[in-house]
């Protein structure tokens, strides 16, 4: 029986970019398990829209204006949070944008953007929370945002699997931190295969960082049409998610096969040691 109630209701969950997406799923899971969340997204509207769903089904939610590519706005996020609430029982880094286009074809600020959401607004997220967590001396948990991608390749979206590779080996590092110092909080890597979500819509994430060039506009109506017809249903997904946490797994799928899948792809990989290819399963997906 799944103990995901029994470990997060009454507590306080945090999810950065909890607008849209994986992030507002999770929040309204929380939400739905009984924990007050504060849902912490660049976009104000678009954060109060997740409050306002969480609310009609009964739960407990704030908004709260965050761009996670500042540290500064992050440490803000963490002295709200513990003076309005007093303690932190989940801490899910979520926020992140998907960015598509050749690597010399994609602007700076595209570039910078999709580093500093992806990867340091994860890295400060932990930095910003970590003390007081530690300082509580209560169980917590922490959830990173990682993916199926964050074991494999793929050119035109380099940026994102760069940031996602990375995020991998901070939370592999980080629980590895946590059991030595803090063994009462428990670190996950969350790790979405293939989800229902608008990571791809056109335009997504231009709000917070520079355009991406016009030849990621077929690759991204690809990415989209496939996640939209073959995608896990986004609930299901984060149901998943925040039950796996509740048993304190460091892996945290929301499709295990298609991990694994992945997951033995790399080992290979890594075994033969030979060049990177590109499967021809894949390739139409750039195809001009």
């Amino acid at each position: 029986m799944a103990q995901d109630a029994e470990v997060f209701g009454g507590g306080v969950a945090v999810i950065t970019g909890a607008g849209s997406g994986i992030g507002a799923g999770l929040a309204r899971r929380a939400g739905a398990l009984g924990m007050t969340v504060v849902v912490a997204d660049v976009n104000q509207a678009a954060a109060q829209a997740t409050v306002d769903q969480i609310v009609a089904a009964g739960g407990q939610a704030e908004a709260v204006r965050v761009d996670v590519s500042h540290p500064e706005e992050l440490d803000r996020l963490a002295d709200h949070v513990f003076a309005a609430h007093g303690e932190v029982r989940l801490l899910i880094n979520n926020a992140g944008i998907e960015t598509v286009g050749y690597t010399w074809e994609v602007p700076t600020a595209r570039w910078e953007a999709t580093l500093n959401i992806n990867l340091h607004g994860v890295i400060h997220g932990v930095r910003a929370f970590m003390p007081r967590l530690i300082a509580s001396g209560k169980e917590a948990w922490i959830g990173n945002l990682s993916s199926v991608g964050a074991f494999g390749m793929m050119p035109a979206q380099t940026a994102y699997i760069v940031t996602k590779h990375a995020v991998q080996a901070f939370s592999e590092c980080l629980y590895l931190e946590a059991q030595l110092k803090a063994p009462q909080i428990h670190v996950s890597a969350i790790i979405p295969g293939m989800l229902k979500t608008n990571i791809f819509n056109a335009g997504a994430g231009d709000d917070v960082a520079g355009h991406e060039p016009e030849s990621a506009r077929a690759h991204r109506q690809r990415m989209f049409e496939m996640m939209r017809d073959y995608g896990m249903d986004l609930d299901e997904g984060c149901r998943l998610f925040l039950e796996q946490m509740a048993e304190n797994r460091f892996w945290v799928h929301s499709q295990p096969d298609m991990s694994r899948e992945v997951l033995d792809g790399r080992i290979a990989f890594f075994q033969a040691q030979q060049a990177p290819v590109l499967p021809e399963s894949v390739r139409h997906i750039i195809a001009e």
